[in-house]
């Protein structure tokens, strides 16, 4: 499965892991996920892959954020994935993925260690 990064070319840290990526040699598949936006049963997926709650995939300073009133508890998981599908520039970034493993590389310099840890072949 190749090498892949949820990339907003807009983010300052969405830039320096591509940059980062490529420094290495790797050429991901680049996902403007803003253009195309990901899909509920997608970003179930990408939680799986993450590993991680469902809240560390949310931006929680986006005005989006506040305006559908996120920060509520009592929100499900589906729910707070639902309004990320709706309004993607709720999801953090950058994202990476390689086969059944994804980091939010936020900071960047994450996905050294990361990047060890996956299987790139």
């Amino acid at each position: 499965m190749a090498l892949k990064i949820l990339h907003n070319p807009r983010c300052s840290k969405s830039r320096e892991a591509l940059a980062l990526l490529e420094s290495r040699g790797l050429h991901p598949e680049v996902v403007e996920y803003l253009a195309t936006p990901l899909t509920l049963p997608e970003l179930q997926t990408l939680h799986r892959q993450l590993g991680t709650p469902v809240r560390a995939m949310v931006r929680d300073n986006e005005d989006d954020y506040r305006e559908l009133d996120l920060a509520d508890e009592s929100l499900t998981d589906t729910q707070l994935l639902q309004a990320v599908a709706d309004r993607p520039k709720l999801l953090q970034r950058a994202i990476v993925v390689q086969g059944d493993r994804a980091l939010i590389a936020r900071p960047p310099a994450l996905l050294n260690d990361w990047l060890k840890q996956v299987d790139l072949g």
